[in-house]
């Protein structure tokens, strides 16, 4: 475990003050990629987004918390070597990791999916998923079809797995969550989105799954045989931007802008920094722009 990184998280600190770095011990939070990851796992407290929604994770990787009236529902679990800090940001904000009855996942690469295991192992919640996302859980490593498989690391396989398809509805307390299929980055790609409320005032949240067109070196989304992925991609802009959408937390903060409006949150919650009604199109746009260059680029034979 890399102590440089992960001191101050409380609990976690604690472990490695007292030089037993728990992954020594313990295989499920053994570090992936430590220092590369480093980069997603920024120390951040967690925070309020909007009424019953929580981000519990790190500047480079969200990590969302949804609280019901029957428990506890977590979206990702980042890395291995991040759980201990997720469950000590639980903690803070007043619930039990014990009191988590779902995880709901983004996408099947280590750096979103790598804490699942240990996370549900903790908790006893079962892992939600679409159904060539749990394929690849189920492995601890994503499929051939992947286009950074060149790149990828095998992660802690998944066993207790609830497989969901788009559009179906998760039901925990009074609180319901839609499975919006998002393939592209990868072929299992799912966003969720939920209601909050304050003071009766509610909002769509969405958890968007990456959008980004990333690929190992040698790989080209113009090939006539990705013309499929291509295709998801383009219908998972057009589902992000026809999405009911006043607050996005994005899988990877920056992505969005929500790491700025993380910042603005700490200096100052009036008018609530995480409402955008147009972010989600907007972040769809990001990204269909984004593939488009590198389809030109391709052809160009760049």
């Amino acid at each position: 475990m890399n102590c440089k990184w992960i001191m101050g998280f409380g609990l976690a600190g604690a472990l490695c003050a007292m030089g037993t770095p728990v992954a020594a011990h313990d295989p499920l939070l053994a570090p992936i990629e430590p220092d590369y990851a480093a980069r997603w796992l920024k120390p951040e407290t967690p925070i309020q987004v909007y009424g019953n929604s929580y981000v519990v994770g790190f500047g480079g990787l969200s990590v969302a918390l949804i609280k019901t009236s029957q428990g506890l529902i977590v979206v990702d679990a980042a890395l291995p070597q991040a759980v201990p800090a997720i469950e000590a940001n639980i903690k803070a904000l007043g619930f039990k990791v014990t009191d988590i009855k779902l995880i709901l996942s983004t996408e099947p690469h280590y750096d979103h999916a790598g804490g699942l295991a240990a996370l549900a192992r903790d908790s006893g919640a079962t892992v939600v998923a679409s159904a060539p996302a749990a394929q690849a859980l189920r492995r601890g490593r994503p499929g051939a079809d992947d286009p950074q498989l060149a790149d990828l690391v095998q992660f802690p396989a998944v066993t207790k797995l609830r497989v969901v398809g788009d559009g179906e509805v998760i039901r925990l307390g009074d609180v319901a969550v839609t499975a919006r299929a998002t393939p592209g980055h990868t072929a299992g790609s799912m966003s969720w989105t939920w209601t909050s409320c304050e003071r009766r005032v509610c909002k769509a949240v969405v958890f968007g799954s990456s959008l980004n067109p990333v690929s190992s070196d040698g790989y080209r989304f113009s090939d006539p045989k990705n013309a499929g992925l291509v295709a998801g991609f383009r219908r998972s802009f057009d589902v992000m931007r026809g999405l009911k959408c006043d607050v996005l937390i994005s899988a990877h903060p920056d992505q969005s802008g929500g790491d700025e409006r993380l910042e603005r949150a700490r200096r100052s919650k009036t008018p609530n920094p995480f409402v955008d009604p147009g972010v989600c199109r907007a972040y769809a746009d990001r990204y269909a722009a984004r593939l488009d260059a590198r389809l030109a680029k391709e052809r160009a034979g760049e």
